[in-house]
Formats: C-alpha cells, sequence, structure tokens
C-alpha cells in the first residue's frame, strides 16, 4: 500500500490553482501564535546591532548634541539544527551589550554609583562563565547531536566565538572603573577569554573563504553576513588596547612590581597588534561591501541584514581606539564618520525588518530559519543519513535535554534579574 509522499513526485509535476489556492487559504488563517513559533535566535541580531550602536554613540570621538512552553520540541530542536543552533550566540552578545551599556551610560557617562559598580563586577563573572560554557556545549551538541552532516559553513558560525570574545571587550570597557584590587584579574581573564574567542573566530574565517572559494559568494539575502568576520578582528583590537590601557592606570603590584617594564611594553604591543589585525579586519570588510555591492537592489530583507551593524560596530570602535592612541584627528574624523554611517544604515534595517514583519516576510511558516526544523519535526525531509544520526541512550538524552534547561534557566535568571 502505497502512501503518497512530496517526495516521490517529479520535477515536471506542478501543483493545481486548485492546491495553490488552498495553500493560500492555509497561510492566510495562519494564527499569531503560529507566527510566533518562527520568532528564532536569529532575532537577537536586532538586540545586538541596536545595543552595539549604543556602544558606538558612546565611544564616538566627535559627539553632538542635537516560546518554549507552547513548542518545546521545537525549541529544544532548534539546539541541535546549525541553521539556528548558531544564532544562540547573537543572545549572550545582546546581554554583553546590555552590561557594556550599563558601563558606558551608567558609570562612565552617568553617576557612577558604587553599587552599580560593584554589580557590573559580579554580572561581568557570570557572563564570563555563562559564554565560555555555552562556546564549549554549542560545539560539542552540534558535534555530536546534529541533524545534519556535514554540517555547512554558515555566517552564523562567528557568533559561538563572538559570545566568549566579547568578553575581552567588557573587561576592557569595565576594569577601569573598578577598585584596583579587582581590575588585575579582570584584565588577565579580559585577554584570556579574547584570546579563546579569536582563535575560534579564526578558525570560522578559514571556514568562510573555504566555503566561498568553494561555492562563491552566498545568495544575496545573506550577503549581508559577509560583514560578520569583521568583527572578528575589530573586536579583538578595542579589547586588547582597552586592557594594555588599564594596566597603565593600575599600581604595580606582584608580576607588574617584579616587571615594572612590562606595562609600556604590553602598551606598545597592543598598538601594533591593533594596527596589525586592523589592516585585516579592512580586507575582510573590502571584500564584503564589494559582495553586498553588486546585489543592490536585489536583495530582499532577511534578519542577516542586522549584520550591517554590529560587525562595523567593532570597526568603528577599533578605528577610535587607535586613532586616540595614535593622537591622530584624520583617523578620529573617520571614526566620527563610520559612526554616522551606522546611525543610517540601522535606520535602514530597523524600517526593512518592520516591513518584513508587515508583509509577512519573515516570522511566517516556511520563511525563516527553522524552516528546515520544521520540516524534519513534521518528518516531510529527511536530513541525515543513518552512517551521520545521533544515536543517545535514554541517559544520553536526559543529560543532554537537563544542560539545555539548565542553560535556558539561568539565561532568564540573568536576563530577570
Amino acid at each position: 500500500m502505497s502512501e503518497p509522499s512530496t517526495m516521490a513526485e517529479s520535477p515536471s509535476q506542478k501543483p493545481t490553482a486548485i492546491q495553490n489556492q488552498q495553500q493560500g487559504q492555509e497561510l492566510a488563517n495562519v494564527g499569531l501564535r503560529e507566527r510566533l513559533k518562527h520568532f528564532t535566535f536569529a532575532w537577537f541580531l536586532c538586540t545586538m546591532s541596536t545595543g552595539g550602536l549604543a556602544i558606538a554613540l558612546a565611544e564616538t570621538p566627535h559627539r553632538f548634541n542635537a516560546r518554549y512552553l507552547l513548542h518545546p520540541q521545537h525549541f529544544k530542536a532548534a539546539f541541535t539544527h546549525p541553521a539556528e543552533s548558531f544564532f544562540l550566540g547573537s543572545f549572550f552578545l545582546s546581554i554583553s551589550v546590555i552590561i557594556g551599556c550599563i558601563q558606558l551610560y551608567g558609570v562612565a557617562h552617568g553617576p557612577a554609583y558604587h553599587w552599580l559598580i560593584s554589580t557590573l563586577h559580579v554580572l561581568y563573572w557570570i557572563y564570563a562563565a555563562i559564554s565560555l560554557l555555552n562556546s564549549i556545549l554549542q560545539y560539542w551538541i552540534l558535534i555530536s547531536c546534529s541533524t545534519v552532516r556535514p554540517i555547512p559553513y554558515s555566517p552564523s558560525l562567528f557568533l559561538v566565538g563572538y559570545s566568549a570574545m566579547l568578553t575581552g571587550t567588557i573587561a576592557s570597557l569595565i576594569a577601569r572603573s573598578q577598585p584596583e584590587e579587582r581590575r588585575l584579574a579582570i584584565v588577565v581573564s579580559g585577554v584570556a577569554w579574547q584570546g579563546v574567542g579569536w582563535c575560534i573566530s579564526f578558525i570560522a574565517i578559514v571556514s568562510y573563504l573555504r566555503s566561498a572559494l568553494d561555492q562563491g559568494l552566498p545568495p544575496p539575502a545573506l550577503r549581508p553576513g559577509m560583514f560578520i568576520p569583521v568583527g572578528s578582528c575589530a573586536f579583538t583590537v578595542v579589547a586588547v588596547i582597552g586592557l594594555a590601557n588599564v594596566l597603565s592606570e593600575t599600581s604595580s603590584t606582584g608580576y607588574l612590581a617584579r616587571h615594572p617594564t612590562a606595562v609600556e611594553v604590553l602598551k606598545i604591543l597592543a598598538l601594533f597588534m591593533g594596527i596589525f589585525l586592523w589592516l585585516f579586519g579592512f580586507w575582510l570588510f573590502a571584500l564584503a561591501v564589494l559582495g553586498n555591492v553588486v546585489v543592490v537592489g536585489r536583495m530582499p530583507f532577511s534578519l542577516s541584514w542586522w549584520a550591517f551593524i554590529f560587525p562595523n560596530v567593532g570597526f568603528m570602535l577599533s578605528t577610535s581606539a587607535i586613532g586616540r592612541e595614535l593622537e591622530s584627528e584624520p583617523v578620529l574624523w573617520v571614526a566620527s564618520v563610520m559612526t554616522v554611517l551606522l546611525v543610517g544604515i540601522w535606520s535602514v534595517a530597523a524600517v526593512g525588518c518592520v516591513r518584513a514583519v508587515w508583509r509577512r516576510e519573515i516570522v511566517w511558516p516556511g520563511r525563516d530559519e527553522d524552516k528546515i526544523i520544521i520540516a524534519v519535526l513534521k518528518n516531510e525531509v529527511t536530513t541525515v543519513s543513518p552512517v551521520h544520526s545521533c544515536v543517545l541512550s535514554r541517559f544520553q538524552l536526559q543529560v543532554f535535554f537537563r544542560v539545555v534547561n539548565f542553560k535556558a534557566w539561568v539565561l532568564s535568571t540573568v536576563v530577570y534579574y
């Protein structure tokens, strides 16, 4: 007894007008609950980019006065499918942006209450622990339980390294306002986390270039993702220069007391390493610009449009940091011009995002990052061969979902408090 299957139809068979009408009626009846099911991790790119723009505005050299309860199976599947799983890193990046904005607008350019400074110290270490745990578990889950083999390259691959790497950037922001007895620990940990994040991102850069050489440029809707590698270099420059400057304002104790010239040497190394990486970041930036310019007017909106902003926020911050160290007014003006451009691009992305939601181009069945996950859960497609399938025992499944639930609980607790 044969069952009807869409996979068995020949390519020449086309849906009839009646079938198209029925499908249109089904989509027209999609309610808010069904649409919310397609609210994916990629939406955190919006908060990440918006908060990143706030950091850029605070640090620009020339400022002017002018779904789990409703769809638990779908939620759990999002952790094991790379199409959406990698975007989980954007959630942690959004948290890092919140911490950075608290420092800049509440301490550096705000009242700098003592309790707020202590709160930032606690938030920093919580974020450092969670970001490192995420960078480990997310790769382990995909390596052992991914529903796709081989895992294809995606620009979202960088977000896992970003979540750990931004710990170093946060350290460079908050360390200066912390009591001196806390600074050295923050600086050392910031360097360590920045190092692991940069190494993960550098591996992803190799995958990015290999994929581009083998398969060519990504589809027009995904071209903005070409800017994501730029942030790897840029935020490393910001963190390294910032952490070296913090040491110069810290009293010499322990290692620094035994090596009195270490601070000056580290500042020189940080600056020249920053310049070294900045040009590499510009090279990646130029490739991304060329890749997007050739499809202007043919680029439908997708959530990857937010990648126009956040990586380039890092590029602006790195330019500003180098300009301040070199005391170069032209370089600082370049950073200010970049800030103005970022504001304009953010406005375009925000309008495009609202327009796409209104026109049902996103947050709609079959039109988001989770469309493959939905098909897998409905057994409409097969994405895993028997050789590569993830075979887990009952105990392993229990451990896996407990880890997932624990991470969700930690995230909700951090956001609540």
